[in-house]
């Protein structure tokens, strides 16, 4: 018996895109399976939207493969967009129309019609919360309904790959969190869902995350594994001034890396017992004081941070 072995919904080899001498996406390949939350991890200029914009028809590519939902990004992109769905960080709704008034419009740009529409509709109010609200304009909407409203639209066709660019920028906690929920709720449908971040602690989410710097893939594995492969001990140090910590202890003996961690510091060294003595002794000679210092699991910020730096730091500006 023959087992039949399902397409991956992206694949991408050697992906590349360049806007005259300067490369934004240098050889990119991965995959993502069926159903998978797949994150793209990666500072401001990273190369994260050129690459999103080339896998959802909106940009060409220079050189390498790609295919999204089983079509070719450079002979199908038209077929592309009709498979897929997208939501931008500036949430693509047009601010003059009512919520309802932005849900049929965006149905008609998907061919959702007649009986298939109206049940849409509704599901769409009624997971944005919006069901006694859908006459109100889009402008005069919160944050967070406006997001949920957004990615209603963005899925009222239930494409099989969404793809999501920065979608909770700006959102607070709270509604960062509810809008997970919601993308937990499409990938047990089968949704495969695609979505880059700058937030760490959504990095969580994913099943796998490719982390981006200066258009380059640097890593690519499960957040768990990932923080698995940090090899150096992290100390997070609690001290009176974190950031003037950080600026100190650049470039010292035994110290690989220092950065602001929430109001502590988290510190790479090559010896954990060795940085323990030596810290309070450094900090307090310049007038910063330290409390409790303890080796902590790496972060997925501790371990990017440490990737950036091996490869030569982000692009600045």
């Amino acid at each position: 018996m023959t087992t039949t072995v399902a397409a991956p919904a992206v694949e991408v080899r050697d992906l590349t895109r360049t806007f005259g001498a300067f490369t934004a996406v240098d050889r990119v390949t991965f995959r993502v399976t069926e159903g998978e939350i797949f994150g793209f991890l990666g500072p401001n200029g990273a190369g994260k939207t050129t690459t999103i914009k080339m896998l959802t028809g909106l940009l060409a590519p220079t050189s390498g493969e790609g295919r999204v939902a089983g079509r070719d990004v450079y002979t199908e992109s038209e077929e592309i967009k009709r498979h897929i769905g997208y939501m931008s960080q500036l949430f693509s709704l047009y601010g003059d129309l009512t919520a309802e008034e932005n849900i049929a419009f965006f149905a008609g740009l998907y061919g959702v019609q007649g009986s298939r529409y109206h049940e849409r509709r509704d599901w769409v109010l009624e997971m944005a919360g919006l069901t006694a609200h859908r006459n109100q304009m889009t402008a005069s909407l919160p944050l967070g309904w406006k997001q949920r409203l957004a990615l209603g639209c963005a899925v009222l066709h239930e494409p099989p790959v969404l793809f999501l660019d920065e979608p909770t920028s700006g959102v607070d906690p709270v509604s960062r969190r509810a809008f997970w929920e919601l993308i937990y709720q499409l990938t047990a449908r089968g949704t495969t869902v695609f979505v880059s971040t700058h937030y760490m602690e959504e990095a969580e989410y994913c099943d796998r995350l490719a982390l981006m710097n200066r258009g380059r893939v640097i890593a690519l594995d499960r957040p768990a594994d990932l923080r698995g492969q940090m090899a150096d001990p992290i100390l997070e140090v609690e001290t009176s001034d974190a950031s003037a910590a950080a600026q100190a202890l650049q470039h010292q003996p035994g110290i690989i890396e220092a950065a602001m961690f929430g109001r502590a510091l988290h510190v790479a060294v090559s010896d954990a017992a060795q940085a323990q003595a030596f810290l309070p002794e450094f900090l307090g000679a310049r007038g910063i004081t330290t409390g409790a210092i303890q080796v902590v699991r790496p972060s997925l910020e501790d371990v990017f941070v440490s990737l950036v730096r091996r490869e030569g730091g982000a692009v600045a500006g």
